[in-house]
């Protein structure tokens, strides 16, 4: 089995609709319609409108950009790419001069408080200049994403709309909350090709998150190329939930979607489940089953059947050449190794299975990241734990965290992004209840897990499962407008979470991505604009 064909169609269909930023083709006319400065989601630390003052993007207008900064004018260049697209000006990108530029756009990697930190930035918008400074290229990154969102909507256009190009006058001062705002996608239930991840990966930068955790392997299929052990890919990758032709990526693939992710300033956590979630992997190597015969391919939803044989060594030589490949791939910190739903490993057998599978982890150089059952087990002092309960007390997790074990806070009743919305919703599951958006929103990240504390909180991740889900357009109806809204818990101090505020906000999203052709859940708890 090859993953050219199976690619070629959905590519083409989505290399249709994306270019740049991942803007895809507008409707044929939008109109340039003026921002409130305060409509920005996530909620910015600081931000203090200029009455009555604006500044205007014209065919004069230059991109100023920081000396010798291959990351800023790097940074430049996409929002040079996304303008020129929609404004038909030229918009060079040049270096700033020694002094601030008192016109233009500038792209500085000086001036910025320290409160700022490494993911900070500092906009200020005045009628003839308009400047973004950061600590670091990150934060940058944060800032032109703010400065987009204060365009008109038509500004993401992939066609050149009339303008004009006017943008609210102010001043924001903005830094995250948390350091870990997550997405995670599940390509193997369903295999995602390359250009849909990237898409998504333009949308969730959007909203600040800088992580996106790829759940690679699972019971239904092994979603990347592994040289030790190719079965797992051209067999194990063969099928998916339902049936149909599955897929994988090649590792130069994998390698691309690390790029482009890095180039927004997300970093990819790749995810191989263990001991359970493994049927493609024990169906691609009879060896790997305790009594050497392999099962059959999955394509059914069921969970908690499968695991890797733990009193063979076998199994650990498997896991250090499928990790230290995918560790050597990745040049991010982290290899997450699931550990959740494990029913048919004793409780025994699964604390010496993650004890040693942390430990390879480790000796390739990367932090460990699991289901929150890894407290279940020994764990390394710098494992990080992700929930994913749908209580508000766990007193295992609780314990962990006050060992100094770090969370990432998932519950899944709250972030998962594969819930119904409501009864009607025809995508999705409901086990965990129905997830509108206002539920997304509200809950403190810091303070929902009795017992876990705000500083035993490495952050927020919004995991989207994909039983249910097969195209770009089931991943947008899912993820929009709830994906928002836990980066905005993620990013945003807790002292301006206010359902009311962001209502409004989010719903000023709505008219840029209807020029985005996102295809978003119009949800009756948030208040669109007339025609979005």
């Amino acid at each position: 089995m090859t993953t050219g064909g199976v690619r070629l169609l959905t590519t083409t269909v989505i290399l249709a609709l994306t270019g740049g930023w991942g803007a895809p083709t507008a409707p044929a006319a939008v109109q340039a319609s003026s921002v409130s400065f305060t409509s920005v989601v996530p909620a910015p630390v600081v931000t203090a409108p200029a009455s009555g003052v604006t500044h205007q993007i014209t065919a004069t207008t230059t991109i100023y950009t920081e000396p010798g900064s291959p990351a800023a004018a790097q940074i430049a260049g996409q929002l040079a790419a996304l303008l020129r697209r929609s404004t038909g000006y030229t918009l060079p990108v040049v270096d700033a001069p020694s002094t601030t530029p008192t016109d233009g756009i500038a792209l500085l990697l000086s001036g910025a408080p320290p409160a700022a930190g490494s993911e900070g930035y500092q906009l200020d918008v005045s009628a003839p200049s308009i400047a973004v400074r950061a600590n670091q290229p990150a934060g940058l990154f944060a800032g032109v994403q703010t400065l987009r969102q204060l365009l008109p909507p038509a500004a993401e256009s992939a066609t050149a709309q009339p303008g004009p190009w006017e943008i609210a006058a102010g001043h924001i001062l903005d830094y995250p909350r948390f350091s870990h705002r997550g997405a995670m996608l599940d390509v193997a239930r369903h295999f995602l090709p390359v250009p849909v991840v990237e898409r998504y990966i333009d949308e969730i930068a959007l909203y600040k998150v800088n992580r996106l955790h790829l759940h690679l392997s699972d019971d239904q299929g092994w979603r990347i190329a592994v040289n030790s052990w190719p079965n797992l890919a051209v067999y194990g990758g063969s099928t998916q939930v339902g049936g149909g032709t599955g897929g994988y990526y090649t590792q130069d693939e994998y390698r691309q979607i690390v790029a482009y992710a890095a180039a927004r300033y997300v970093m990819i956590i790749p995810e191989i489940d263990m001991p359970g979630h493994t049927n493609a992997a024990l169906a691609s190597y009879a060896d790997l089953n305790c009594d050497g015969v392999a099962p059959k391919l999955y394509t059914g939803t069921r969970v908690g059947f499968s695991s890797l044989c733990v009193s063979k060594e076998l199994t650990y030589t498997f896991l250090d050449q499928v990790l230290g490949e995918i560790a050597g791939l990745t040049p991010g910190a982290y290899l997450h190794i699931g550990g959740d739903e494990a029913s048919s490993t004793t409780a025994t057998d699964y604390s010496t299975f993650m004890n040693r599978a942390q430990q390879i982890v480790a000796a390739h150089g990367k932090t460990v990241v699991g289901w929150h059952d890894v407290v279940h087990a020994p764990a390394l002092p710098s494992t990080v734990a992700q929930y994913w309960g749908t209580t508000t007390a766990d007193a295992a997790v609780a314990t962990a965290a006050q060992n100094g074990t770090k969370i990432i806070m998932s519950p899944a009743n709250r972030a998962y992004l594969d819930m119904k919305y409501n009864s009607r919703t025809k995508l999705g599951q409901r086990w965990a209840g129905f997830i509108d958006v206002q539920d997304a929103y509200g809950w403190d990240p810091g303070a929902y897990l009795s017992g876990v504390g705000e500083t035993s909180v490495l952050g927020v991740e919004a995991p989207l499962w994909t039983e249910t889900i097969q195209s770009l357009a089931d991943v947008e109806y899912m993820a929009f407008p709830r994906l928002p809204a836990i980066a905005e818990l993620g990013w945003s101090p807790a002292s301006t979470h206010d359902w009311t505020s962001f209502n409004q906000r989010l719903g000023a999203q709505g008219p840029r991505w209807r020029v985005m052709a996102i295809n978003y859940y119009h949800s009756t708890q948030v208040s669109w604009p007339t025609g979005a």
